[in-house]
């Protein structure tokens, strides 16, 4: 039998055959997909084969073989332990939720995950959460960081999952569509989710005053099918976003501002770093590319992967 993998706890998995209905699944032996060594070999999304075995009075399907994967979004764990883990795979749009702050979201984060999505081949949309919430000078700051984006070819659009504004603009993008929601804990992933279809009823829970973050709420990434014809993964919050097997060479090919300027470089393999007559340097002297940008490029190209949720929205 053939079906889509909608949860995924570690261990078992539920899947949606062909015809509709759902079973509890679980790996035959170990898996290694594509040379990825992750901490879950199959993901949210996943296309899989599996058959069903009957054990005296135990019905349970064991998946033989994921078919090939369209894309997907994976991450290295921002921790001592430096696993991969694939956050969803076989995506038409990934959202990411971006909060000024109950939690801040800094601009580190998004490019981290912006990368991502471009090395991956995921269309990739930033939703600014909360804007009932924001003062007039807060608001000034989102807008500053949408137009930053937007001058890049993002799509940007400025939301409040708990008043339902532009609500109808992330539904149409959805549309037929399998899309991930992603972002730090406390964003409001599962509220937004709750507001585009409400008879899902998921669980949210408040911002922790002392740290400024999110509660888990969303323990295991989970597939929903909707009324209108969308299906959405709803994953857990995630406190940093490494970015994997990214070649140096080839970095600057996922930041789409440098890539349409590279050709101009005086060298075919120039890093953007000191080299003479770099176009990615001269832009950013010119204003025309983020500093923001930039510096997130450096760290990345740098492997500095602790520590480095900072705020560096402007040129210090």
């Amino acid at each position: 039998m053939k079906g889509t993998v909608y949860k995924s706890t570690g261990s078992w998995y539920i899947v949606k055959s062909q015809q509709g209905d759902f079973y509890q699944c679980r790996i035959k032996g170990k898996f290694r997909i594509g040379g990825i060594k992750s901490t879950n070999p199959i993901a949210v999304g996943d296309h899989v084969v599996f058959k069903i075995e009957t054990k005296g009075d135990e019905t349970v399907g064991v998946i033989h073989k994921i078919e090939s994967r369209d894309n997907y979004i994976i991450r290295k764990s921002v921790n001592l332990s430096k696993q991969t883990h694939i956050i969803a795979a076989n995506i038409d749009v990934a959202f990411l939720l971006v909060t000024l702050n109950n939690p801040p979201t800094f601009t580190t984060f998004i490019d981290r995950f912006l990368i991502t999505a471009e090395a991956y081949h995921v269309k990739a949309v930033l939703l600014f959460n909360k804007i009932d919430l924001y003062n007039e000078e807060e608001l000034l700051e989102i807008k500053y960081l949408a137009a930053l984006y937007r001058d890049i070819g993002y799509e940007c659009i400025g939301i409040s999952a708990k008043t339902g504004k532009n609500v109808n603009k992330v539904k149409a993008i959805m549309q037929d569509k399998v899309s991930v929601f992603s972002g730090h804990s406390g964003t409001g992933k599962s509220t937004l989710v709750n507001s585009i279809e409400n008879n899902l009823d998921i669980k949210t829970a408040e911002i922790s005053e002392q740290h400024q973050q999110g509660q888990h709420t969303t323990t295991f990434a989970e597939m929903y099918d909707l009324s209108f014809g969308a299906q959405i993964i709803d994953t857990p919050g995630i406190r940093g976003f490494g970015v994997v097997e990214i070649d140096k060479e080839e970095l600057g090919d996922y930041f789409p501002e440098f890539f349409e300027r590279k050709q101009e470089c005086k060298f075919n393999n120039c890093l953007h770093i000191n080299e003479p007559q770099c176009a990615i340097k001269d832009a950013l002297e010119n204003q025309e590319i983020a500093w923001s940008r930039y510096k997130s490029y450096l760290q990345i190209l740098e492997g500095e992967d602790d520590g480095y949720r900072k705020d560096i929205y402007k040129k210090e």
